[in-house]
């Protein structure tokens, strides 16, 4: 009778008939922040879940982006990817929600084991690769493969490891269809991505063999800090195996990185080919532990990390000053928390305990502390989130001069080649 009341109010309220699901979730932390929104943990029936938040403002004219990716979702069924529960949708909100992955980060969970080898290294890649083979097979390119996408769904040490966040995944109409628009992260984007030439399927092949070389020896195989240069080192094809890192690792892991690492896209490794390759079997792979040289990684990484958890709660808090700016009902303006800032800077200082991933278990729930915070200190943080802003825009007119720059060298320099060949 109560629910049949809700449904009725709600639809005095304008919201649409999906909207009725959203009681049934009792919302938590904050695990994340993107262009367009958050996601949150939530409990529904005792079960823990993710749900992203996206406001309905940021996607206007987009909103098939949305639907998109709702449709890929619910179509997949893999034991190595996240699973989708539902969604529904307010006024101002799409809510998508999938399972949660509560067995923390693929490196995170090597750090805590007391050894590591590199057949454990094949098994791990291989349930990786089974998941992208999936995807590739329905035409889904995931486009952000990376470490902190690879997460344990529990803390059973024999816990399935699943590979998550589809927020700039593509389905491709047809097979030989080019994706054109920048994705990925820094380090891990293949180089037609950062070349703006096309990109496919290959791009996940790319991104595997860096999580791969990282995984064996705790660093990348690609060190340059700007874009220019990590385009022309990408590029190159000269991947480096350090005899001091390298010497106890096999032969196969080298070849099969190599594959991956192609950087023509014609030429690297398909899916189907890599699960084929004699490493993943694991019975060439060495005993030799790789735990010191991950943990050396872990370390770096978290001052890495703690510079992008201060960029995510500037983004929570330029996504609250957006919903405050809303037209909506007072109780759906709790989905975006309020003490980013605050926060972050607990995370940041919490980082010597753990390595926490930028917007993963960043706890935002609502506290009195952030609630009594002076007008002076509100202000300094919309201005700061003004700053960040104007940031983000310059360092994107930067990186496509970048981009532009480095891409006329190339050219130019094969135009001298051919010249000097005639």
């Amino acid at each position: 009778m109560s629910y049949g009341f809700t449904g009725i109010m709600n639809k005095l309220h304008g919201q649409p008939d999906s909207y009725d699901k959203k009681s049934q979730y009792k919302f938590g932390r904050t695990l994340g922040a993107g262009t367009y929104g958050i996601v949150r943990e939530a409990d529904f029936h005792g079960d823990k879940v993710a749900i992203k938040i996206i406001l309905k403002k940021n996607v206007k004219g987009n909103e098939q982006m949305v639907y998109d990716e709702l449709k890929m979702l619910q179509r997949l069924d893999h034991p190595h990817i996240v699973k989708f529960v539902d969604w529904f949708e307010s006024r101002d909100k799409y809510y998508i929600v999938t399972q949660l992955a509560t067995g923390g980060e693929l490196f995170d969970r090597i750090c805590d084991q007391g050894k590591f080898t590199e057949k454990d290294a094949s098994q791990t890649i291989k349930q990786v690769l089974e998941a992208v083979d999936y995807l590739h097979d329905r035409s889904i390119v995931h486009r952000d493969l990376k470490p902190e996408n690879l997460l344990y769904l529990t803390r059973d040490p024999e816990s399935e490891l699943v590979l998550a966040d589809f927020g700039i995944a593509k389905m491709l109409d047809t097979p030989g269809e080019v994706l054109t628009t920048m994705a990925g992260s820094f380090g891990y984007a293949a180089p037609e991505v950062m070349l703006k030439q096309g990109h496919g399927k290959a791009v996940d092949m790319w991104s595997l063999g860096v999580i791969t070389y990282t995984l064996l020896c705790g660093y990348s195989p690609f060190r340059s800090e700007n874009l220019a240069d990590l385009v022309e080192e990408c590029r190159s094809g000269r991947i480096i195996f350090h005899e001091r890192y390298w010497k106890d690792v096999s032969k196969d892991a080298k070849e099969f990185i190599l594959s991956l690492l192609q950087p023509d896209p014609k030429k690297r490794a398909s899916s189907g080919e890599a699960l084929k390759h004699r490493w993943l079997e694991g019975e060439t792979a060495s005993d030799h532990d790789l735990l010191p040289e991950i943990r050396s990684y872990m370390a770096k990484a978290k001052l890495k990390r703690g510079i992008e958890l201060v960029k995510l709660a500037n983004r929570i808090e330029q996504l609250k000053i957006q919903e405050e700016t809303s037209e909506m009902d007072e109780k759906d303006k709790s989905d975006i928390p309020v003490n980013a800032a605050n926060a972050a800077n607990l995370a940041v200082k919490n980082q010597h305990e753990r390595g926490v991933s930028p917007g993963r278990g960043l706890v935002t729930s609502e506290t009195h502390e952030k609630r009594s915070l002076s007008k002076a200190a509100k202000s300094a943080i919309f201005k700061e989130v003004v700053l960040a802003k104007v940031r983000e825009m310059k360092e994107k007119e930067s990186t496509d001069r970048l981009v532009a720059d480095a891409t006329a060298a190339h050219e130019r320099r094969k135009s001298f080649s051919a010249t000097g060949k005639q």
